[in-house]
């Protein structure tokens, strides 16, 4: 068959349902694609299709696969970064020039290979069609075992075309193993996990965070269960967030940077960290001040590079997270139902709650981000999937809106600013039955607001809400202490035009909304769900309103 039937074939049989190009590239593929109901994502950026790819695969659990021509792949390489930094298994597909036509200033030539390299874990040229069945099929062992992340696959052809005409003599074969992630689950040796159990029986303040790989592992249950056999508080790392129902009394809530005071607070205090599928990175620890420094730990990780990485661990587990929580639920004998350390953290978490509650109940105009917080978490369905930006969006999401359903979702940004309305749409497309809320800025959502045309036009019926302060307002305080003393205008450094949102989106073909009174966000987002298409509520916030600064340890 034609390498561009053999490529549909391959991505229809690993049960891809949907991918995302700027064309052109691949444009056979795409024909080919058609008839086996893959669903083709025309978007306007590759930026923008790689966070679609990216937030499909996360909310699939499958790879997500996005294409772009020689000159693109650029752009689709910087688009890259988030999925590799959250450890999100993309397939990326692009075209080069053949060889003949290399370092002569061919149209729209740049060496864009070294480009993929730090933000992928395997990279590899197909020089003909007669490749496509091993390395279709590396792509997708590579993206999601161990350590899930980004491959990359460049085609012969300025747009593929090369590859697509070529013929293979091969059939479709399709690893089952590979179409989902985790693809293996390493069980535990009995040696850690008997040294595991008897620390945390000696503690007598321990502390469960749970990371990124307990979301990818899908062990919440097992962090419920075994924090409750220990009376442990459990924080987690906004990728960990939900892993423990966020009302539950030992749920202390999100740690590091973007953290609650709390949270910071309880395990600053602990004696002891089972650290669960966690990199600690410098985000999820406040760059390494939380946990402190010394503090006895124990990891669980999938990846053997992560085990002591940045906190030297007294007990390592190499082993898939919700197996390795499971060997210590077994064998770990049950404590009392409530210790005094427990309740200390329930405390803290009550007092942060208590000092939050006047600004989550705010009548006030412009709305205070903390109301619209609590109104997001009254509204959310059940089954919903939350898709967060970054910066003060991640802050907001990731510590005043609970989930509180096993049935819940939380996918967040894991750095690059206007990552969460494309990737909202790529989580929509992955689960199109459940209700996809994006949670955005002004500032995030201009990065790719032309894909709210890609929305409509493609009936991708996402909700975004649009925290509307018309400013970068996270850096506020670090400019106006710039300009201290100083003549000049610090707003041309963060401020934006007051725009309202909905003009732009009703142009597209969007239900479009603006909110200006608390009183009618609940009205509002309802009507943005029951829209039956793409929605925009844009909420006018207060523009001097930041985040609260994480607490660190003396």
């Amino acid at each position: 068959m034609t390498g561009s039937r053999f490529i549909a074939e391959t991505l229809h049989g690993y049960g891809v349902t949907a991918v995302y190009f700027v064309p052109g590239i691949l444009q056979q593929t795409l024909v080919d694609m058609e008839p086996l109901g893959i669903r083709r994502v025309m978007c306007h950026t590759e930026k923008a299709a790689a966070y679609m790819a990216d937030g499909y695969a996360r909310a699939a659990r499958r790879p997500g696969v996005v294409f772009a021509q020689s000159v693109g792949a650029a752009n689709l390489a910087a688009g890259l970064q988030d999925a590799f930094l959250a450890r999100s298994p993309v397939i990326a597909l692009t075209g080069r020039w053949m060889p003949e036509y290399r370092y002569r200033h061919a149209y729209q030539e740049i060496d864009h290979w070294p480009l993929f390299q730090p933000v992928t874990k395997f990279s590899a040229m197909v020089d003909g069609a007669a490749q496509l069945p091993l390395l279709l099929r590396q792509a997708f062992r590579e993206a999601v075992s161990g350590s899930t992340a980004p491959v990359h696959l460049d085609l012969l052809g300025i747009a593929a075309e090369l590859v697509e005409e070529d013929e293979v003599d091969a059939e479709v074969i399709v690893d089952s193993t590979f179409t989902t992630y985790p693809a293996f689950r390493p069980a535990p040796d009995d040696g850690p996990i008997h040294a595991a159990a008897e620390l945390l029986r000696q503690a007598q303040r321990p502390v469960l965070l749970a990371g990124g790989g307990v979301t990818a592992s899908q062990a919440g249950p097992q962090v419920t269960t075994l924090a409750e056999k220990l009376a442990m508080p459990v924080v987690t790392s906004l990728n960990g967030k939900g892993s423990i129902p966020e009302d539950h009394p030992l749920s202390v809530g999100v740690l590091g940077t973007y953290s609650r005071s709390c949270a910071n607070q309880v395990t600053s205090e602990a004696d002891l960290v089972l650290i669960v599928g966690s990199q600690t990175g410098g985000q999820a620890t406040h760059f390494w001040r939380v946990p402190r420094p010394g503090v006895p730990t124990i990891q669980i990780n999938v990846d053997p590079a992560e085990l002591g990485r940045n906190y030297p661990s007294q007990v390592d587990v190499l082993a898939d997270a919700r197996l390795a929580l499971q060997r210590l639920i077994d064998v770990i004998e049950p404590g009392p139902a409530e210790t005094a350390w427990s309740m200390r953290a329930q405390q803290l978490v009550a007092d942060w709650r208590a000092e939050l509650r006047p600004h989550r109940d705010s009548d006030a105009t412009p709305i205070r981000p903390e109301r619209l917080c609590r109104e997001v978490q009254d509204f959310l369905p059940d089954d919903a999937v939350l898709v967060s930006d970054t910066g003060h969006a991640g802050i907001w999401t990731g510590t005043m809106i609970d989930l509180t359903h096993r049935t819940q979702s939380y996918l967040r940004c894991a750095g690059s600013l206007g990552w969460g309305l494309p990737a909202a749409m790529g989580a929509k497309c992955a689960v199109p039955d459940r209700p996809v809320i994006c949670f955005t800025g002004d500032g995030g959502v201009w990065y790719h607001l032309a894909e709210l045309e890609t929305a409509a036009r493609c009936r991708i019926n996402t909700v975004t809400v649009i925290n509307n302060n018309r400013s970068l307002n996270q850096g506020k305080a670090a400019i106006e202490d710039l300009y201290a003393g100083r003549h000049g205008n610090p707003d041309e450094l963060w401020v934006f035009e007051d725009v309202d949102f909905t003009k732009i989106a009703e142009s597209m073909g969007c239900f479009a909304i603006r909110v200006t009174e608390p009183g009618d966000l609940p009205g509002a987002l309802t009507a943005a769900l029951d829209a039956n298409r793409p929605a925009v509520v844009d909420v006018v916030t207060d523009i001097n309103v930041a985040a609260p600064l994480p607490f660190v340890p003396d």
